[in-house]
Order: structure tokens, then sequence, then C-alpha cells
């Protein structure tokens, strides 16, 4: 579908959005894990609009195998931020947003919006949800129980940056609860959501800044990466509606992230940020 003819296709999810906006919680600021605590605010940032991204908030697992199965993450309270739903937070949230903005007709709000899914019926109020650190999360039942009550309510899930068959296990505690009678599957190349705005058949591994090798990488953590290969799964309801898309052995927040960073490479942000445009429409649309 061409972009013109994807951006008219969004009007009927819109007109649910703006409904909702008189009953969502208010914006708030988390400390971020990776330090981002004293990026200025946009001055737009309370505006009202069409689309925002939300990012799932997540109590930690305390034997995460990124951090070798030890068990403990210190005192900190996933409540307060900190903690691992707050990798890329909030950088690779507005620069994401920011580059929805220029490729889509899409009214986007400048700044994301975490969401607790013990607030309440808040969660109820975003259509798009994304997290990462798949590794990392943990679910209580009854958090467990709502994400599924949304997802199959028609809500959209996309998960990120979660390597290997340990981390992949770990994710798959909690996804197992949400969904014990569902199958994560390959995505098959020929669905609407790789081809809605941009045809994404050369689906190429994305790696995170703390990948690579130079002045560009972190270094430390590349062990993560290797032998794997970049898969696309997803979760599908009854109608072959996705409502869970999950990038796995790749880091596409990394890619919004540092897409402004030259030291980064562009061709990571140019096909990272493709993805999140045709998941944004995909779910709008579906």
């Amino acid at each position: 579908m061409k972009l013109r003819t994807a951006a008219w296709a969004l009007g009927g999810g819109l007109i649910l959005v703006s409904t909702l906006a008189a009953f969502q919680m208010p914006f708030r600021v988390y400390v971020s894990m990776e330090g981002y605590d004293n990026i200025p605010l946009p001055p737009d940032y309370q505006d009202k609009t069409e689309w925002v991204f939300a990012r799932l908030m997540y109590p930690q697992n305390p034997y995460s195998p990124r951090r070798g199965g030890r068990g403990g993450f210190g005192v900190r309270d996933w409540r307060e931020g900190g903690t691992s739903w707050t990798q890329d937070y909030p950088r690779a949230d507005r620069h994401f947003a920011l580059a929805l903005r220029r490729l889509s007709r899409l009214n986007v709000r400048s700044v994301e919006q975490p969401v607790n899914l013990d607030d309440g019926d808040d969660v109820y109020n975003w259509p798009w949800l994304a997290a990462g650190e798949m590794g990392d999360w943990l679910l209580t039942d009854s958090q467990a129980l709502k994400l599924r009550d949304y997802l199959l309510r028609g809500g959209f899930l996309y998960l990120d940056d979660f390597w290997g068959p340990e981390e992949y296990n770990a994710f798959n505690e909690t996804m197992q609860r949400v969904f014990p009678d569902r199958e994560v599957v390959e995505i098959d190349n020929k669905d609407q959501i790789f081809h809605v705005v941009y045809d994404l058949d050369d689906r190429y591994q994305i790696l995170g800044q703390w990948a690579l090798g130079g002045r560009a990488g972190r270094g430390g953590m590349s062990y993560r990466v290797a032998g794997t290969h970049a898969e696309w799964k997803g979760i599908y309801d009854d109608h072959n509606r996705l409502m869970v898309a999950m990038s796995f052995n790749s880091d596409v927040g990394d890619s919004w992230e540092w897409a402004d960073d030259p030291e980064y490479p562009e061709r990571f942000s140019a096909l990272g940020i493709r993805i999140g445009v045709n998941y944004v429409t995909y779910d709008l649309t579906h």
C-alpha cells in the first residue's frame, strides 16, 4: 500500500484514539537507565494529538540472563524508573515520534507516555505499546491478565531487543502467562505489516550501539550477538490480526535512539524507522 493510501486508512482508528484523550493518565518523566534525565521537554509536549508513543513499564526479572542469572537488581523500584523498561527511554521514543511526524500525516505527540498496567484502565487508552530488553520483564499474574485483555480488545504490543536462547526463554516465561493458548510464530514475509507503507522484504539484523566496535560502540556486551540472526516474530488473534510483534536478535530501539549520531550506522536507523512506521500504520488500520 502506498503511503498516501495508508494515511487515508488511518482515519477510523484515529476517531477512537481522540475520544480517549480525556481519560488518560498525565504525562510524567521517569528516571532513565541510561542517564537521559536532563533532556529538555519540547515546547509542544502538552499538545493533544492523534497518536502517542506509549512505553510499557514492567517489573524487573531478578534473575535476568543478561545479568548472569545471579539474582537481584538493587533496591530501585521499577515504578519509579531506572530499571530495564527505561532502556533507550526517552531518546528512542522521541526520535521515533519525530520521524513518524515527518514520514506520515499523523499528528504525533513529541513526547512518550510510560504506561503502568497497574494504573486502573489506563492501558486501554493507548492503541500502541512498545517495550525493550524483553529478557528482563517479569509481569505479575494480574498484569499478564490485563495485557492479554488489552491485546484481545485490539491493542498492539511491539517487543524488541532480546538476544539468544537464554533471553528468549526468560521473555517467554511471561509471554506464556499472557497467552498460554497462542503460539509465537515467524511473521510471513507476505504479511501486510511488512508492506503497509514500505516494502520491507530486505530485513537485516539491526545492531545496537553496544554491539559496535570503535567510537560508535560501548563494548562489553557484543557477546549477545554471537551466533544470532534476526527473527521477526508475532502472535495473532482469531481474526489473523497481529497483536504482538517482536524483533528478536535485533535492537530497533537503538536504531531510533542513535539515529542522530553520525557514528551510528545509517543503514540500521533507515531500516529501524521504516519498521516502526509500518508497525504503527498496521496497528491503526487493523
